[in-house]
């Protein structure tokens, strides 16, 4: 079926980000959609391609389906496929998906007619700023990725400096994704600790006025709409932040969840962190694989971690800001959580609890017993 209109091609389209990313922009381009497996849904004008990123042959054999198929105008690709882990634990994925399959990719794109390619990375990249106080992070402010996650992305963006050719490249260093389901581990696991009201709801190893932007799914897939919008106006090699310009710092993500959750402020107390890893450490060695904590040893080093960020580049070349805000959606959530606890807890794939099993079955018993009673 060839086109006469330039594709986009998206990886990693089966995905959180990906199957949102091919839903936006199936409506004005035609989409191929690469991954492993297919999505649970493909929308109209979108077309799904298998492919494993980590082996040269499938990613040959996709592209050149995709040139028998649709053609060799490619309107842009966006990379959206990497290897992510909060375990902490090294994995040769990191190396075989996000960097070689980076170059893979690229190898391929240099054979058709590619307008750009877009890369996902992450602002994790970044160095973190030593107090709220210190300006705030720009595209030219230093990288120091501290663990394996972002060091892989910036180890791929330096594949892409050296593979891309005469390509034009834009990456995207975007910060923490969720929605107003929540789809955000980190945040997830927060709003439950709380919810819960679990022994570690009031401690924090870090300064709670210290936090991480975040940006919602939405205002994501319209920058990446945006930026494949403007692909001839943009320069050969374009980096830009894609954050909420404010920041949620943990202290006050705890008083907006305690008041939603509770109707009152959350305490939070700040412990030693050699404290806190060793708690972490004795947590996950008597953990079974069915409650494993989320919080491990390694992210204790990470607590006092702060990006607060300049969205002005982005701004004045895209035209794009956000529209969300994490401190008013965090309520959203809280109002979700509280209309369905166990529809939420499934959704953000945690373990329900005890507690919402039985207030389910009970509200079950009780529609069961008036349905008898009519």
């Amino acid at each position: 079926m060839q086109t006469n209109s330039p594709i986009v091609v998206v990886t990693g389209s089966a995905g959180y980000i990906g199957s949102s990313v091919v839903a936006r922009l199936a409506s004005r381009y035609p989409v191929i959609g690469l991954d492993r497996k297919p999505p649970r849904e493909l929308p109209g004008n979108a077309h799904f391609l298998e492919c494993n990123l980590t082996e040269d042959a499938s990613v040959r054999n996709a592209f050149d389906s995709i040139r028998r198929r649709f053609g060799s105008r490619i309107a842009s690709c966006v990379h959206l496929a990497a290897y992510y882990d909060f375990s902490g634990e090294p994995s040769p994925l990191y190396d075989k998906l996000t960097v070689e399959g980076t170059a893979r990719v690229l190898r391929e794109l240099n054979q058709l007619s590619t307008d750009q390619f877009i890369f996902s990375s992450t602002l994790l990249v970044m160095k973190s700023v030593e107090d709220e106080e210190d300006e705030a992070i720009t595209e030219e402010s230093p990288v120091e990725p501290a663990w394996d996650y972002p060091k892989s992305k910036l180890k791929a963006e330096s594949v892409i400096r050296r593979e891309h050719g005469t390509i034009p490249t834009v990456i995207l260093r975007i910060a923490g994704v969720y929605d107003d389901d929540c789809n955000s581990l980190p945040l997830s696991q927060h709003i439950a600790r709380i919810h819960q009201k679990t022994f570690h709801s009031y401690f924090f190893p870090g300064d709670p006025k210290h936090g991480q932007p975040y940006i919602h799914l939405e205002d994501l897939t319209d920058c990446i709409e945006r930026t494949i919008g403007l692909r001839d106006k943009l320069d050969i090699d374009e980096v830009f932040l894609v954050a909420e310009p404010d920041i949620v710092s943990y202290g006050e993500a705890q008083d907006i969840l305690g008041e939603a959750l509770h109707g009152m402020e959350w305490p939070t107390i700040r412990i030693p962190k050699p404290v806190a890893k060793a708690g972490a450490w004795v947590e996950e060695k008597l953990a079974s694989d069915e409650e494993e904590p989320f919080i491990k040893p390694w992210m204790v080093d990470l607590a006092d971690d702060h990006y607060p960020v300049a969205m002005d580049h982005a701004r004045a070349v895209l035209g794009w800001q956000p529209t969300h805000r994490l401190r008013h959606t965090l309520v959203e959530m809280v109002r979700r959580l509280k209309e369905n606890p166990r529809q939420w807890y499934e959704t953000n794939g945690l373990q329900v609890p005890e507690e919402v099993t039985d207030q389910s079955e009970t509200s079950e018993s009780h529609r069961q017993e008036a349905r008898m009673r009519q």
